[in-house]
């Protein structure tokens, strides 16, 4: 059974910095990215960072590029989302997601191109 469990959200203030983390179970040997997504009350589910499990390359979405760092701790099946310099306008729900058989495409980030889902963890950022 796959799991995807996020944890290290809460409530910092603009300029502030969380480092996000999702552990994975069960994820399948044909894997290939893992994603972070976030999505806004009344917005959608927008992609803002994958990494391939082969630690090649990683993509940023603009709206998080030079201040958020995606990375990955295979041995402890483990992906990371550093973040800093944060904006009130990072405030969201945060997913990490698996892609299976095909590596991370660069930007945009799309929801449909995964398979597995997190159940969440809460960020927000006070003015």
């Amino acid at each position: 059974q796959v799991q995807l469990v996020e944890s290290g959200g809460g409530s910092v203030e603009a300029g502030g910095a969380l480092r996000l983390s999702c552990a994975a179970s069960g994820i399948p040997y044909r894997t290939k990215c893992m994603g972070w997504f976030r999505q806004a009350p009344g917005k959608e589910r927008e992609g803002i960072a994958c990494i391939n499990t082969g630690g090649d390359n990683e993509f940023y979405a603009d709206s998080v590029k030079g201040r958020f760092t995606i990375s990955q701790d295979n041995a402890e099946n483990t992906v990371y989302l550093q973040m800093n310099s944060l904006k009130p306008e990072d405030s969201a729900m945060y997913y990490c997601a698996a892609r299976l058989s095909i590596g991370c495409m660069p930007v945009p980030i799309k929801v449909e191109d995964f398979i597995y889902w997190g159940q969440g963890t809460q960020v927000t950022v006070s003015s």
